[in-house]
């Protein structure tokens, strides 16, 4: 058993977009990600996704409405449900999902990441 230190392993890398694992509980894993500017609409067909604002503000944009989290705040998007995630500034976020989960979900893009990169 380690703690982690969201701080130190931000500090790791500059890229957005592209989660990177931190931790595993069973099936599921912790992935911290940057973001800034706009993702692409996808969906997660066969699961929730776990949205919680570390530092900064995003916007979660769905089809009827946009729900702001700031800081300290959590989302879950239900499975099925498609979503686009985006952020004015620079924003650290973690995302807990089960193992195996593609960013882009049901859709490949630019922006889809490198599965399972561990820092």
């Amino acid at each position: 058993m380690k703690k982690i230190n969201f701080s130190r392993k931000f500090d790791k890398f500059s890229d957005y977009w592209s989660p990177k694992v931190i931790a595993e509980m069973n099936d599921y894993q912790f992935k911290l990600v940057k973001i800034m500017d706009d993702f692409i609409w996808h969906r997660h067909d066969d699961t929730d996704e776990v949205f919680i604002v570390i530092e900064g503000e995003i916007s979660i944009e769905f089809e009827d409405e946009t729900i702001d989290l700031k800081s300290g705040e959590m989302l879950v998007v239900p499975k099925g449900v498609r979503h686009r995630p985006h952020a004015k500034k620079e924003a650290s976020i973690m995302l807990v999902e089960p193992k195996g989960v593609v960013n882009t979900g049901d859709e490949i893009d630019k922006l889809t990441a490198p599965n399972d990169e561990w820092i």
